[in-house]
């Protein structure tokens, strides 16, 4: 394989920027979904918390760039950011917040079955039928943003610190 050749192989396709009609489409949805969330009520806060626990899930870094901005936008804290990873191991979650995420780690990872059944009974005592079915589209969006980032490998641009 010539130098050409190489540069090619190890060069991403940026899937949003090459089929576009599908990323907008895809953008589309999050829009949808964005108010399906505010109409059930989901505090932006908490969706931004399911973007990014699903995003740390997935190891998705433009992702986990984007989503940890927006929420410190809206008002949330750099604690909570910090300890979201392990957020089963703090009190610094509401009972809603712990249940949406633990619905978004459910649906993220679907083939935990015991995951999944424990994730949706909590939901079932805590969220409304609408806060359930927004959280799980909140974290079907984000898995499929994830991976159209991953496989792009979108880069997180920035100044380093010295």
């Amino acid at each position: 394989m010539n130098g050409t050749e190489a540069d090619r192989a190890h060069k991403r396709v940026y899937v949003d920027k090459r089929s576009p009609k599908a990323y907008h489409a895809l953008t589309a949805t999050a829009e949808a979904v964005r108010a399906v969330a505010q109409e059930a009520g989901l505090e932006r806060t908490l969706v931004e918390l399911v973007n990014l626990r699903v995003s740390q899930m997935n190891g998705c870094a433009y992702c986990l760039d984007v989503h940890t901005r927006a929420a410190l936008r809206e008002g949330e804290t750099t604690r909570r950011l910090g300890v979201l990873a392990a957020w089963r191991d703090t009190e610094v979650f509401t009972t809603q917040e712990r249940a949406a995420l633990a619905l978004a780690e459910a649906t993220t990872h679907p083939a935990d079955a015991a995951l999944q059944e424990d994730a949706y009974a909590t939901a079932r005592r805590t969220l409304s039928e609408d806060e359930i079915s927004a959280v799980i589209w909140v974290a079907v969006t984000i898995n499929a943003f994830n991976r159209v980032s991953i496989m792009s490998k979108h880069p997180v641009r920035g100044v380093p610190r010295q």
